[in-house]
């Protein structure tokens, strides 16, 4: 009987181990992220700027407002919450909990472009929206170009 070998051209050993190393990262996620673990979530944020405003969205589903906080100091935008377990049925009845429960914090540090008096929340549908205006300065300008301007200095540098 002959033994078959795969043949995978350029390998080196330092992706055998590298494997190994993700491999066991995965099982360690794994393992932190089990059901029941009392970790808190870290909401997913989107973060997008356009001309005028810097603008981020939050998904905190089931965060109260009460149990919002979001400060602004020196540049750095802080946002803390938590989302509590509400006990209305009995804990044995449950027969899997996916969804994670406890605090957050997520903090971003703004551009120096960001007015930090021109700051908006408003919260809908499970989505936290923080709009940050820009400062005036920040904001594009539009050059007009005149046509034709350039042809008469040729002419007058031409006499």
């Amino acid at each position: 009987m002959t033994t078959m070998t795969r043949f995978v051209p350029l390998r080196t050993p330092f992706e055998d181990v590298a494997g190994l190393q993700k491999r066991l990262n995965s099982i360690f996620n794994d393992f932190a992220g089990s059901e029941g673990s009392n970790a808190g979530f870290t909401p997913a944020v989107d973060v997008y700027e356009d001309a005028e405003k810097l603008v981020l969205k939050l998904e905190i589903p089931g965060v109260k407002q009460e149990d919002l906080d979001i400060r602004l100091e020196n540049n750095t935008l802080v946002v803390k919450g938590e989302r509590k377990f509400e006990q209305t049925e009995k804990a044995e009845n449950f027969h899997r909990i996916e969804r994670r429960f406890g605090s957050f914090v997520r903090s971003f540090t703004l551009p120096q472009t960001v007015d930090t008096e021109g700051v908006t929340a408003s919260s809908d549908a499970g989505v936290l929206t923080i709009s940050l205006s820009k400062k005036a300065e920040a904001q594009p300008k539009q050059i007009k170009v005149q046509v034709g301007a350039s042809k008469q200095v040729e002419a007058q540098a031409a006499q």
